[in-house]
């Protein structure tokens, strides 16, 4: 057993990361719930209990040469202890948990740890929401609705491919095969995908190119790649309130869905890296769930079966 402190195994858990392309925003996120937890774990160590919140407050003299092994119930210590301070949403404590789990899974595969205690900690209950999304008609609306044309241009790729924020801002003009209308795109982990384009956007991108056939499809400052900030910014000039990016994402997934019932074909135009994150569009037809119903639930009273009422309106069988 190895063993150690949190100052000797966060900068190999970070290395691993990226030796899994995992993006950099990605790789600071893990850093910082890590770092957190373990000046928890030495603040417990070292400081007076009744003034632990007080040195909560300022984390600066807090340290992380402090041993990565803790039993399971520490854990339910530490979020019992920042809930106290603050309201998390569930879907937070999940992922900072999910987090720790991580970690605690890599120690044990370095042998550091005989066990992940991670495994133990109970997760919290997430509601489930229904998605939030425009239809096409509405979508199509919002394109129509938009002067600028690069604004424009911006909203009406997330449609028609699907893709993510990031993922529009890093393409480039080469990234696009004209012919044979597809777009390489760069997904998370440093994945590639292939993903389709319509004709109709091909020819509004070969407009607003004017000619150029190099470099990022939309710049930002510098000359650089447009900004996920600016793109956020163009949809809260143009679009409903509440409706974002992702959203517009979720109307093309929940319309190719609705219409091709191909579950794993939307998977990989999404770039999800597991189905189950794609099922949750599964849910999201309810005109279709209503003819269903509607057609073929006995009570509905208008399936083909004929026992929805008798002759005289009475009940059949």
């Amino acid at each position: 057993m190895k063993n150690g402190y949190f100052s000797e195994w966060l900068p190999r858990f970070l290395h691993h990361l990226r030796m899994r392309n995992y993006s950099q925003r990605t790789i600071e996120t893990y850093q910082g719930v890590i770092r957190t937890f373990a000046h928890y774990a030495w603040l417990r160590k070292h400081a007076n209990p009744e003034k632990l919140v007080i040195y909560w407050k300022d984390l600066t003299k807090a340290r992380m040469d402090v041993d990565i092994n803790v039993p399971s119930l520490f854990f339910n210590d530490y979020l019992s202890f920042i809930t106290s301070l603050k309201t998390y949403k569930p879907r937070t404590l999940r992922r900072i948990i999910s987090t720790l789990s991580s970690f605690y899974k890599f120690l044990y595969t370095q042998g550091a740890v005989s066990a992940n205690p991670v495994i133990a900690v109970e997760r919290p209950k997430i509601k489930e929401n229904a998605l939030i999304y425009l239809k096409h008609d509405q979508v199509l609306s919002l394109i129509n609705s938009i002067d600028d044309t690069r604004d424009r241009l911006i909203v009406r790729i997330i449609y028609a491919t699907g893709v993510r924020v990031s993922e529009l801002c890093s393409i480039n003009v080469e990234d696009i095969d004209f012919e044979e209308q597809i777009v390489k795109i760069k997904g998370k982990g440093g994945k590639f995908r292939i993903v389709f384009i319509d004709p109709d956007t091909l020819s509004e991108i070969t407009t607003y190119l004017e000619g150029r056939s190099e470099g990022p499809l939309f710049f930002g400052q510098n000359h650089k790649n447009i900004s996920r900030r600016t793109v956020q910014h163009i949809f809260s000039k143009y679009a409903p309130k509440g409706i974002t990016p992702h959203k517009i994402r979720h109307s093309y997934a929940s319309e190719l869905y609705r219409r091709s019932k191909n579950l794993k074909v939307l998977q990989e135009n999404l770039g999800h890296s597991s189905i189950k994150t794609t099922e949750i569009y599964l849910h999201t037809d309810l005109e279709e769930r209503k003819r269903i119903y509607r057609e073929f639930f006995p009570l509905s009273g208008n399936n083909g079966t004929g026992e929805g009422r008798g002759k005289d309106g009475e009940r059949g069988p």
